[in-house]
């Protein structure tokens, strides 16, 4: 991909890389990282290795497929006059990436690796790669903008994300499938041979699921597609939402092994980094129907069920709508009506649609947040409580407003405070101190007919 030479050691050994990153933690202007960028790309066209070094270091770190499965890498001090073998070091990166070397070993060839480096190549380059930050100020982002139509484009991390069914009633017709809309958090196994990671819909690595990552590692020859290099689409779902967020996010000691992953949807891994692929839904399903048997036999993986309806005729429309009201009956969040002839595509797509209900509840204003950024000195958050269903809820409210109500409430609070608002929301939540709060909440409108009028 990139004209670097990975095996001549004593090439590298005159060559300064790390030179790039202190050029760009020399100033916190956007302007003058994005200009370093661009005088490395042109070095690198004029064969500077330094340069092409640097970029390829720079794709190392924040290509997000890239993980080397560390949590610490240490630095060294007072080394100087090292052969700096960059072949070596990028060796280490693809054996730890590919879990060709792991645990002990792992930490001991870090250790031997970061001993061959001058401590100033090693501390500013290398050890950042491993953690994936250079610290300098500038993200995949800041890279794309110089770099997009180069092969130094870092990939980016997109799924196939639902559209709103109410929003597209033209394509409610065909033949579709039909799945309940589970409460969870969306999760990206990215398997390649023995490896597995995975990945929230952003890009964010989960590690505190690896019961998921070693089930998926122990059943993966039970595909036999893509040639071991694919990716499994789904949800975990955990007791509650809110127990699954507040697990998932843990730092240590996460709880997480009665966490199942339900299975829904498989990309080749070439194709989801190149953000599409085009069988078509019902073959995606084909392939992962053949591993059913194995994955429901563990306890942490599950492919999802579903059925399929014609929306062309009544009886598919009466199918849907007695499937749903069960899906939300039985706790589930809605549906998702999924296009069965359609391909993926990593991005909001109509081929996925989601169903769901919304629920009101009037509430109490009993304080006001003043926002920040943009929303400095007007309204951010109306601060809310009220009793419904026997539930005492408190939420804070800050979406649902336009610029002009976020400046006439600000200026008007005191004279709102204890008025009545219809609050939407996806639903109510329990927090953990007994009390309730709700999903996404968004302002509706005052209960009066006009703010400040009592009903």
């Amino acid at each position: 991909m990139h004209d670097i030479d990975f095996d001549n050691n004593e090439f590298w050994k005159h060559v300064v890389v790390a030179d790039w990153v202190h050029d760009l933690e020399s100033s916190d202007s956007r302007l003058h990282k994005e200009r370093v960028i661009e005088k490395a790309l042109m070095a690198s066209k004029l064969g500077s290795a330094g340069a092409q070094g640097f970029l390829f270091n720079c794709y190392l770190a924040y290509n997000p497929f890239y993980v080397y499965n560390v949590r610490q890498v240490p630095e060294t001090e007072g080394l100087t006059g090292r052969p700096n073998p960059w072949p070596i070091f990028w060796g280490l990166c693809e054996n730890l990436r590919t879990r060709g070397v792991t645990g002990h070993a792992a930490r001991d060839r870090i250790e031997e690796v970061s001993e061959l480096f001058d401590s100033e190549q090693w501390n500013g380059l290398c050890r950042r790669v491993l953690i994936k930050d250079l610290r300098c100020g500038i993200s995949e982002k800041t890279l794309n903008k110089v770099l997009s139509k180069t092969s130094w484009k870092i990939p980016t991390f997109t799924c196939q994300l639902a559209q709103d069914s109410t929003d597209r009633p033209a394509k409610m017709k065909g033949i579709k499938r039909l799945e309940v809309k589970l409460d969870g958090v969306r999760v990206l196994a990215v398997v390649q041979g023995a490896s597995v990671t995975l990945y929230s819909r952003n890009g964010k690595v989960f590690e505190n699921f690896p019961h998921v990552a070693d089930a998926i590692a122990a059943n993966r020859k039970s595909i036999g597609a893509f040639g071991g290099r694919y990716v499994l689409d789904g949800e975990i779902v955990g007791a509650s939402f809110q127990q699954l967020m507040r697990q998932a996010q843990r730092k240590t000691n996460a709880k997480t092994t009665d966490m199942v992953y339900h299975v829904f949807d498989i990309i080749p891994l070439d194709s989801f980094q190149e953000g599409h692929y085009n069988a078509q839904q019902c073959k995606r399903l084909d392939i992962l129907t053949g591993s059913r048997e194995r994955f429901d036999a563990t306890d942490c993986l599950r492919l999802m069920d579903g059925i399929t309806v014609d929306l062309d005729t009544a009886e598919g429309h009466d199918i849907m709508n007695r499937y749903a009201q069960d899906a939300v009956a039985n706790g589930f969040e809605g549906i998702m009506i999924k296009d069965l002839s359609a391909p993926y595509e990593c991005k909001r797509s109509s081929f996925w649609m989601k169903w769901k209900p919304t629920i009101t509840v009037d509430l109490n204003i009993v304080g006001f947040e003043e926002g920040t950024g943009r929303n400095t000195g007007r309204l951010g958050a109306i601060i809310c409580e009220g009793v419904d269903d026997d539930r005492r809820i408190c939420v804070n409210v800050g979406t649902g407003f336009s610029d002009t109500l976020r400046d006439e409430y600000w200026t008007s609070r005191d004279q709102l405070l204890g008025d009545v608002v219809e609050v939407e929301a996806d639903a109510v939540t329990q927090n953990q101190d007994g009390s309730y709060s709700l999903r996404f909440p968004r302002f509706v409108r005052f209960r009066g007919f006009e703010p400040g009028e009592k009903l």
